[in-house]
């Protein structure tokens, strides 16, 4: 069944689905729902659409703004955890009690707090009482998450899927009507070519529907230099190395979007052979045999294993470094980047908003 026929079947579900998030937004909306509000910063960075919009680079530019002058606690859901309660996330956590990125965000800021709930609010209550002197919270993936009345919100919109040419779910992949657009404090243009144009970023901001108070950015990812998976303490390898010496490459992805992965990669190298699995994907003992055998297979001297960081997270708890002799196994680290300049004045907004409302501020 072609993708166009399947949409057209399944619109009677998705009006269903519309209906239920209309009453629901609306309940919330009249206050005959509660929205719990907190008396510090809370900034929540979500989505319309399932599937990946990089929201975990961006909650960590976020951390990277912020963490040098604020105590700062993330809390996300825990995707595909093996868990239901609250946790506190430690580097030394396991992916099946906290999920693979807020593990991920852990490691890398091992000096802020991060945790699990899959109740937001009793989320926020239990790290304000362990950690009384947190400044901000930051809700990953929780634009849907009424229960909590987020001071800032910010939403991501995938370039390569504007929700203008989405449809519902099961229909398409929006999770809410595109008119919920107008609870954003922010919308972010995610994945955008580096080069787009200034007509291109015009045509778009006409189709979104915002108001007057609604700022519209666009961002890009850009990859650092691959890191090994296991010796972290090790020097990684240059993309010029990987073009020039190891140029049999395994690929291994579990995430929503691996397109822009593979096109970079392309850049440096044509020889690369592609295991691709799904979102959050737990690796299974079969899995990583299969992964091993292919790799192993590619010439020695000349073969590479590369990851996404949020597989390598994972799959740093299920593959035997042994299994693999030369060490040439690697991930990509993403980072966000401002198209047009407007770095500066995104950072100013998200300071002035955290400034204003923090804990014993004079500003009202």
């Amino acid at each position: 069944m072609n993708r166009k026929l399947q949409k057209i079947l399944l619109l009677p579900l998705a009006l269903i689905y519309g209906l239920v998030i209309r009453i629901r937004n609306y309940l919330f909306d009249t206050g005959i729902l509660k929205s719990t509000n907190f008396d510090l910063p809370v900034i929540t960075v979500g989505n319309l659409t399932v599937g990946g919009t990089g929201k975990t680079p961006h909650v960590e530019y976020l951390i990277k703004l912020l963490k040098d002058e604020y105590n700062i606690a993330v809390l996300s859901r825990g995707y595909k955890r093996k868990t239901r309660n609250f946790n506190i996330v430690e580097t030394s956590s396991g992916v099946d009690t906290t999920g693979d990125e807020p593990l991920q965000v852990k490691c890398k800021h091992p000096d802020i707090t991060v945790a699990v709930d899959r109740d937001r609010v009793h989320g926020v209550h239990e790290i304000l009482s362990r950690k009384p002197g947190t400044d901000i919270i930051l809700l990953d993936d929780a634009y849907q998450h009424r229960y909590i009345e987020a001071g800032f919100s910010i939403l991501l919109i995938d370039y390569n899927r504007l929700i203008i040419d989405d449809y519902l779910l099961p229909s398409g992949r929006l999770r809410e009507h595109r008119s919920s657009v107008k609870r954003a404090d922010i919308i972010l243009i995610t994945k955008s070519p580096p080069d787009l144009s200034s007509i291109n970023m015009r045509l778009i901001f006409k189709k979104i529907p915002l108001s007057p108070l609604q700022h519209l950015f666009y961002t890009s990812l850009s990859y650092d230099q691959p890191l090994r998976i296991f010796n972290q303490h090790k020097p990684g390898i240059s993309m010029g190395q990987i073009r020039d010496e190891l140029r049999n490459v395994l690929l291994v992805t579990g995430i929503a979007e691996p397109a822009p992965l593979i096109n970079y990669l392309s850049e440096y190298n044509h020889a690369i052979t592609h295991y691709k699995y799904p979102d959050h994907h737990h690796y299974s003992n079969k899995d990583c045999r299969k992964i091993k055998d292919k790799y192993l297979t590619l010439p020695a001297g000349e073969r590479c294993l590369i990851t996404t960081e949020k597989d390598a997270i994972r799959l740093r708890e299920r593959i035997n470094e042994k299994d693999f002799p030369d060490d040439k196994l690697f991930y990509l680290r993403i980072n966000v980047i401002f198209l047009n300049n407007d770095t500066g004045e995104f950072n100013k907004f998200i300071l002035d908003y955290v400034r204003q409302n923090r804990r014993n501020s004079n500003f009202s």
